[in-house]
C-alpha cells in the first residue's frame, strides 16, 4: 500500500463562452501547395473518367 496519495484537482469551470480566434491567411508555399494539389487531383478525375485514355506516342 502506498505511503501517501495525491490529491485529484479537477480544472476549473469556464464561465465566459469560448471566443474563436480569427483564421491568418495562409502564407504564399501555402497557396502554391493548394494550387499544385488541386490541380493534380483535378487530373486524376479526368484521367479515372470512362472513355479517357492517354494518347499514344
Amino acid at each position: 500500500m502506498p505511503a501517501f496519495t495525491f490529491e485529484k484537482i479537477s480544472p476549473p469551470v469556464r464561465r465566459a463562452p469560448v471566443v474563436a480566434t480569427p483564421k491568418k491567411p495562409r502564407g504564399l508555399i501555402s497557396q502554391m501547395i493548394g494550387r499544385f494539389a488541386e490541380r493534380r487531383a483535378r487530373r486524376a478525375l479526368r484521367a479515372s473518367a470512362p472513355g479517357h485514355e492517354k494518347p499514344a506516342k
